[in-house]
């Protein structure tokens, strides 16, 4: 009896790591502790005589799955934010000045979106009907172009970001603090619609 309690101890981790990934708010240790939660499984398979079993755990449940989980939580966590590429016809960054503003509007954004582990993606367009184009057609999820120079309480909006979808609005519109962009959000139609 003595020399099987090693067996317990591993069956008690089964619900505790089980639990962690349940638990875990940041997907990347999520994928990592269903990785130990699938070992765990897999040696008190094989211990408790079931080595098949075990096996198909360790390949299947395990491998197979932290894979393709991983690839989806890499593709699913990523803003795109369509802009203009500095240089074109409309320069979205025409002087020293805006090019500041530009990239801090780009810090804040990444900093919002990093405390939810996403990462933003910079997609550059030609003009900005291609990068309407794109929003339109869903090739990005937002659009931060250069506006006018108008005045609002005595600061100049440099950027207008549009977004399309309504949870990204949400956030940036209660989240974002950068006063050099005005939001919009853009019901874009769907795929069908267009048929």
């Amino acid at each position: 009896m003595n020399d099987n309690s090693y067996i317990y101890v591993l069956v008690a981790l089964l619900p505790l790591a089980a639990g962690m990934v349940v638990f875990q708010v940041n997907p990347y240790h999520a994928l990592l502790l269903r990785g130990v939660l699938g070992a765990i499984a897999a040696l008190v398979y094989t211990i408790l005589g079931a080595g098949d079993v075990g096996l198909t755990e360790a390949l299947m449940g395990t491998l197979l799955a932290i894979t393709l989980y991983a690839v989806t939580v890499r593709s699913s966590l990523v803003l795109r934010l369509g802009v203009i590429e500095e240089g074109t016809e409309g320069d979205a960054i025409p002087n020293d000045k805006t090019a500041g503003h530009f990239k801090q509007l780009i810090d804040d954004i990444r900093t919002v979106f990093q405390k939810r582990h996403m990462r933003l993606e910079l997609v550059p367009y030609a003009s900005a009907q291609a990068l309407q184009r794109a929003l339109m057609e869903k090739e990005v999820h937002a659009a931060c172009s250069p506006e006018d120079q108008l005045e609002h309480s005595g600061e100049a909006q440099l950027y207008n970001t549009a977004i399309r979808v309504r949870r990204v609005y949400d956030i940036m519109q209660t989240e974002l603090s950068s006063p050099g962009t005005t939001l919009t959000y853009v019901n874009t139609p769907d795929a069908e619609d267009k048929h």
